[in-house]
């Protein structure tokens, strides 16, 4: 048949023939096999950065120090210092990659198309901020390394109108094998650049594609644990839950709206020290140290990292927090969300690299450990954990669908109706707030930016 015209709109082409379609879905599927390949290198590095910086450098550093409790304070916030240096040493020379602002925004324009030439700068600065320490994380670094591939895919192939199309499989292939949900990470892909649900409908199937073959690549060449949260019971969705789930939805959004105007006000203090990437990064990183020494190790409240892992920590010290007292375990829940909303805001705004999406379903796990005490125990842990994570994030991303499906396959529960239920609250209660103002409707024509955006754009042009 050829080589399909590139002159044809995306949504027509594939639509006509079988065998052109079949060239699709090819390409999807080498994608999927090199983003699972991309996806499984990252994760091999970044183990590798972790074990060293977190390993001997931070028990050097602490023996360096004195060897006791305050020695290991003081050496967390030296290893977080010294990766923010390292971040801004790295913009410095190799330049400043992309945000999750800037991804939204090229996929609405240049077809779709994402640069290829951000990867090393993004790889090598992702790597580093998440092992300092930082918190956000793979997710937004893997969406462009991938997606980039997707879209030099589509101009080796001169398959121009197609362009977007490869680098929604490319991003479908990151988030599929990250989360360890191929259908909520391909459908968060197509969810993210919009503000009221996907619209780029022929690039479903494709993405779909590329998501699961990325996630068989890393299931077999990573052997990840699953699941991810492991709950004690879980409710049946019936009236009283999913109207518990209801106000959840609602407890989330007005957490999801605290953090928003928290991330705004770091940005805009932090505005004045843009142009000092290396100043900026070091202090970036000395105050994600100092707000994580302020919560004692013992309550399983760690801000550190991107929180995909302590998740479960959160979960499992109920007994923790009942032992201390409710009043003392609601004070330590809530300063320990707030101290997250801060570090998020001096990650991203200090230049660091990484993806919100965890550390917002830690602010929505601390949240629901609250209701679900405040309340006594009326609402279960699960739902008041799920439900609340799950509003946060689509609250600040607007991806209802995807993220019900991604928290309900990491938590392999049967509650998919109920943390549903929170996210369309969520939802729909927070429709006139958006955080990432470069999602729009795919018939919107807007210029490409002479320049990559920043933190300060999204805030600044609202």
């Amino acid at each position: 048949m050829g080589r399909p015209n590139s002159d044809v709109p995306g949504a027509v082409l594939f639509a006509h023939s079988s065998i052109r379609f079949r060239y699709l879905i090819t390409a999807a599927v080498c994608i999927g096999v090199g983003g699972g390949v991309l996806a499984s290198a990252y994760y091999y590095l970044l183990e590798l950065g972790l074990a060293t910086a977190w390993g001997p450098l931070h028990s050097a550093l602490t023996a360096a120090f004195g060897g006791d409790a305050l020695a290991r304070g003081l050496a967390l916030v030296a290893v977080t210092t010294l990766g923010g240096l390292c971040v801004g040493v790295i913009l410095r020379f190799m330049g400043v990659p992309g945000e999750i602002a800037a991804v939204v925004n090229n996929i609405h324009v240049h077809n779709g198309r994402l640069d290829i030439q951000q990867t090393p700068a993004m790889t090598a600065v992702s790597l580093v901020s998440i092992t300092a320490g930082g918190s956000a994380g793979p997710e937004a670094p893997l969406v462009q390394i991938i997606g980039s591939l997707g879209s030099w895919l589509g101009d080796k192939l001169r398959w121009t109108a197609h362009v977007r199309t490869l680098t929604f499989c490319g991003m479908a292939a990151a988030l599929g094998a990250f989360f360890g949900a191929p259908l909520g990470g391909a459908l968060f892909a197509l969810e993210i650049p919009h503000r009221n649900g996907l619209e780029y409908y022929e690039a479903l199937i494709p993405s779909l594609t590329a998501a699961y073959v990325s996630y068989f690549i890393f299931l077999v060449l990573v052997h990840p644990e699953a699941p991810l949260l492991t709950f004690a019971g879980q409710p049946e969705a019936l009236a009283v839950p999913m109207a518990q789930a209801m106000a959840l939805g609602a407890a989330g959004a007005l957490v999801a709206l605290l953090f928003m105007f928290i991330f705004r006000k770091i940005g805009e203090w932090l505005e004045r020290w843009e142009r000092h990437r290396i100043a900026l990064a070091t202090f970036a990183g000395f105050a994600i140290g100092a707000l994580a020494v302020t919560v004692p190790e013992g309550l399983h409240l760690n801000v550190l990292f991107w929180s995909e892992h302590q998740l479960q920590d959160v979960y499992d010290g109920l007994g923790t927090f009942q032992a201390i007292g409710i009043g003392s375990a609601l004070l330590w829940l809530a300063w320990a969300a707030l101290a997250k909303m801060a570090a998020i805001g001096f990650t991203l705004h200090g230049g660091l690299r990484g993806g919100f999406i965890f550390p917002l379903f830690f602010l929505g796990a601390v949240t629901g450990m609250a209701i679900h005490l405040v309340t006594g125990g009326w609402v279960s842990l699960p739902v008041a954990m799920l439900c609340t994570m799950s509003a946060v994030n689509v609250a600040v991303t607007r991806t209802p669908i995807s993220s019900t499906i991604i928290l309900t396959t990491l938590s392999d529960t049967h509650m998919l109706p109920i943390i549903g239920a929170a996210s369309i609250t969520s939802f729909l209660l927070t429709s006139r707030v958006v955080l990432i103002v470069t999602q729009r409707r795919r018939e919107s024509i807007v210029p490409a930016r002479p320049s990559i955006p920043t933190w300060h754009d999204v805030t600044a042009a609202e």
